[in-house]
């Protein structure tokens, strides 16, 4: 089978600091691949290169057979509509409302202009996430897990074969954060989606890795099964994960 994602010897270094050194990754259909770290080990960043945000110094990154780095604007724009990436701030428009920032990325990406056939999938998007009931409301009326959903149901309005999650979890209580990971398997196992989730959140690479891949200083120092990882976490980082998560 092919990787519906491949990452190989990429680097990338800004003022000459390394941020990325030589990773290698591959992401395959249907697979959520975890990737665990302390913030500024370069997770972000790799994301932003995958979909051609970033320009990385050397590798290469092959996302559904295509090297993003050869594409034109117009070949790039078109491979994103088949990658969802959802940003840590959630990237909602506060001046419209639930529908029309569901009916944005429809219009624009898709070219969609029959209002009932629009509204169809934005009440099927809101309904996925369990928020039909905000189609109406503002952002700022919203709680920030359900911000956080909204987010994912933009995205996933598009129908992506692959989604890129940046700390869908960050800053969300407990149990907030327990139904975005649902949310996250849900999708994997109804869809077939392919996830690559950056996070510090031990918890949420517990529920929805089935790989787990750990950062440390801009590069790959361990990858595996989370269970194989967790029952002997030799980087002492990585240890504290899970010290941490146990204690806690």
């Amino acid at each position: 089978m092919e990787p519906i994602l491949r990452i190989k010897n990429l680097t990338k270094s800004f003022d000459s600091q390394p941020v990325l050194k030589h990773i290698n990754l591959e992401l395959m259909s249907g697979e959520n691949v975890v990737i665990l770290g302390r913030s500024g080990q370069g997770k972000s960043v790799l994301l932003k290169c995958i979909v051609g945000l970033v320009k990385p110094d050397g590798g290469s990154i092959h996302v559904l057979n295509k090297n993003v780095q050869d594409l034109k604007r117009k070949e790039l724009s078109e491979l994103r509509k088949k990658v969802g990436f959802c940003f840590q701030g959630n990237a909602l428009y506060d001046s419209m409302t639930i529908r029309e920032n569901l009916e944005f990325p429809l219009r624009r990406s898709l070219g969609l202009r029959r209002s009932s056939e629009i509204l169809e999938m934005v009440k099927e998007a809101l309904n996925e996430v369990g928020l039909l009931h905000t189609i109406d409301k503002l952002p700022a009326e919203l709680s920030g897990g359900m911000k956080k959903r909204i987010g994912i149901a933009r995205t996933l309005i598009l129908k992506p074969s692959i989604m890129l999650y940046d700390e869908p979890t960050s800053g969300l209580d407990p149990l907030t954060a327990a139904e975005i990971n649902t949310l996250i398997v849900m999708m994997q196992q109804k869809y077939g989606v392919s996830s690559l989730i950056i996070t510090h959140d031990l918890t949420c690479a517990r529920h929805t890795a089935n790989q787990l891949v750990f950062m440390k200083d801009g590069a790959i120092a361990m990858q595996g099964d989370f269970n194989e990882i967790a029952s002997d976490p030799v980087d002492p980082i990585l240890k504290s994960f899970f010290d941490y998560t146990s204690s806690s």
